[in-house]
């Protein structure tokens, strides 16, 4: 940061602390601080920023969509100007697949966390194909808006995930020689 960005910020940042007392039945009743900007108490009461702290969910979720439902754990690329393209594939990908949910959420008066992101991506590819020989597309974008708002999820805010690996490694050695070194030799 160049000296003129940094003393173009405020030297003091207001905070508020919040105390959010989590209740869940079957654990164990804890508080948690809560730092944030929105420090007016009137126009964002305690239990709004609790809720919003509670919604925090989601961007994990979202983030997990991208990663794993999406295949992108582990980049295919190699060149850094390949990566950024396959990112911003990705990206698209992504965005053009929440475009959907968000207009199929809009026309069922759901909300967007409400319907699955895997299922909607699931009908899209399965529709796409379709999408070139129908006339009447406006018919169509209705049936799979509909199907889309069919892939409910299940309302599970208390939920318990553990933190463990689903992926085990497999038992075999890696190979470090040429695929014809591991052949077995001709007589």
């Amino acid at each position: 940061m160049s000296a003129e960005e940094h003393a173009s910020y405020r030297e003091f940042i207001i905070v508020r602390e919040v105390k959010i007392r989590v209740e869940i039945a079957g654990f164990r009743t804890k508080e948690i601080i809560v730092h944030t900007s929105l420090y007016d108490d009137i126009e964002y009461s305690k239990d709004d920023i609790a809720a919003l702290f509670r919604r925090r969910w989601q961007a994990e979720l979202n983030l997990r969509s991208l990663k794993t439902i999406m295949q992108m754990e582990h980049l295919r690329c190699k060149e850094p100007h390949r990566v950024r393209n396959e990112l911003r594939a990705h990206m698209i990908a992504y965005n053009l697949i929440r475009q959907v949910m968000a207009e199929a959420v809009l026309e069922g008066g759901m909300r967007p966390w409400q319907i699955s992101f895997k299922g909607t991506m699931s009908t899209v590819v399965e529709m796409l194909p379709i999408l070139r020989l129908m006339s009447n597309t406006v018919e169509l974008c209705d049936i799979l808006m509909a199907i889309c708002r069919a892939h409910v999820v299940g309302n599970r805010p208390d939920r318990y995930e553990p933190r463990v690996l689903k992926r085990r490694p497999k038992p075999y050695k890696l190979m470090q020689e040429p695929r014809s070194d591991y052949k077995p030799g001709e007589a």
